[in-house]
């Protein structure tokens, strides 16, 4: 038996409790939560923060609300858990049903997965099952755009940045798919044909070998915060739909809102073969996914057998319960003009960062504001002092962004985008 040496809680978190993306030396503070309330995090020392990131994206309605709270509470009454497998129940049904409406048309079919790494999992398996039933076992690559990220599992390693994410000493053991440069013109750019000719070329020299293309419609997240034009999107579907390969769209980051839209494929009026939800779909109570895809991919899939993948926890009914709760209460808000508001206040607050020394650009859209830095932050400096504004902003890289819940009231707001902006003017002694 283990013994743990007599300590604080503070100690035995940062000696034995791993992170994500951090070391286990003790050489990070993380901080206590006891409470959240709206948008507000309440730690054991009393303070009380802001919350800037929605606890990475996913807490759309801010924390602790009523009506989840309720959904939740008389599900475990009935029924918490129980094996997917042979087995079905009216949360997941239920579920479904909205996604299959809200989603864009034709996407009929609903895998539901533990997180949005495994959707991406269960893309991947569709798309090889999908080629290895229509005679093509050689179609095994899958072509995307570098700066892009889709998860921390193998699959969805192998189709990150290969060189500038956060995965390159795998790389070796990943499968070797297609990278090739993506747009940097921006959401507002028209003229994108110049952008498209690498997905062309690599759709013309990897032509018998290709699945699909995956890509985060409009917005890379973590590799990035990079935002495109909805005319490379719809081009870059177009390339798919003429090669005769899948589009797999990882809305995991941009669905329920995030953008301006429900979804960001509707910027471009697209619809994807196959299409990866998480983070917010349950608006951050508990830990759920889903794939959809087309009746042509299921069907073509379901001639030959058995999807092969099946989690333990695959639909289960919590999770569902909340989520639909949390589409319902998306759906009955004014969602629209509320990111609308967010949008335009970090328009105003964070653009003044822009020629501040250190600051290469600044992009706003929807409920995103970032802020660009041409040198990486240092987190052992920058979160404290974020942490004493009062504020939870967690930066990453050269990147300082705020993804707040979509509830956040403009005085709030105004508090994280002061931060930032506060951050940007001292920001030499808060770089590496």
């Amino acid at each position: 038996m283990s013994t743990i040496e007599p300590e604080n809680d503070f100690m035995l978190d940062q000696h034995h409790i791993w992170h994500p993306y951090a070391p286990l030396n003790g050489q990070y503070t993380s901080y206590h939560v006891t409470s959240t309330q709206g948008v507000h995090l309440h730690l054991n020392n009393g303070q009380v923060l802001i919350d800037g990131m929605a606890s990475w994206w996913c807490a759309i309605h801010g924390y602790n609300h009523p009506r989840l709270n309720q959904a939740i509470t008389q599900q475990i009454k009935t029924l918490s858990h129980v094996m997917f497998g042979g087995l079905t129940h009216t949360p997941a049904i239920e579920l479904a049903k909205k996604l299959i409406h809200l989603t864009p048309e034709g996407l009929n079919q609903v895998f539901f997965a533990d997180s949005g790494s495994v959707a991406i999992e269960v893309a991947i398996k569709m798309a090889v099952q999908y080629w290895q039933a229509k005679q093509q076992p050689n179609r095994t690559k899958l072509l995307t755009i570098r700066k892009g990220y889709h998860g921390d599992t193998f699959g969805a390693m192998s189709v990150c940045d290969p060189e500038t994410g956060m995965h390159h000493q795998f790389n070796d053991l990943l499968m070797k798919n297609i990278h090739v440069d993506g747009p940097t013109s921006g959401f507002d750019a028209t003229d994108v044909a110049h952008e498209l000719r690498p997905l062309e070329q690599a759709l013309h020299h990897h032509a018998d070998e290709l699945m699909g293309i995956i890509l985060e419609p409009i917005v890379q997240g973590a590799g990035g915060m990079n935002f495109y034009s909805p005319h490379y999107l719809k081009g870059a579907h177009e390339l798919a739909k003429s090669a005769g390969i899948l589009f797999i769209a990882d809305e995991i980051a941009t669905g329920f809102g995030r953008t301006g839209k429900l979804f960001a494929c509707e910027h471009a009026k697209i619809t994807p073969d196959i299409l990866c939800l998480g983070k917010a779909l349950t608006g951050g109570y508990m830990t759920l996914a889903a794939t959809l895809c087309t009746q042509n991919i299921s069907h073509t899939i379901s001639e030959k057998g058995a999807l092969m993948h099946g989690p333990t926890f695959m639909g289960n009914p919590l999770a569902c319960r909340v989520a639909s709760d949390s589409i319902d209460l998306l759906l009955e808000s004014h969602w629209e003009q509320n990111i609308r508001n967010i949008e335009a206040r970090m328009l105003k607050k964070l653009t003044m960062c822009q020629n501040k020394p250190y600051v290469r650009s600044v992009r706003i859209l929807g409920a995103i504001g970032v802020v660009e830095l041409t040198r990486p932050v240092n987190m052992n400096t920058i979160q404290p002092y974020f942490v004493s504004k009062n504020v939870w902003i967690r930066p990453f890289g050269c990147l300082i962004y705020l993804m707040p819940p979509y509830t956040i009231e403009m005085k709030a707001l105004d508090i994280l985008c002061s931060a930032v902006y506060d951050a940007v003017n001292e920001i030499e002694r808060l770089l590496l």
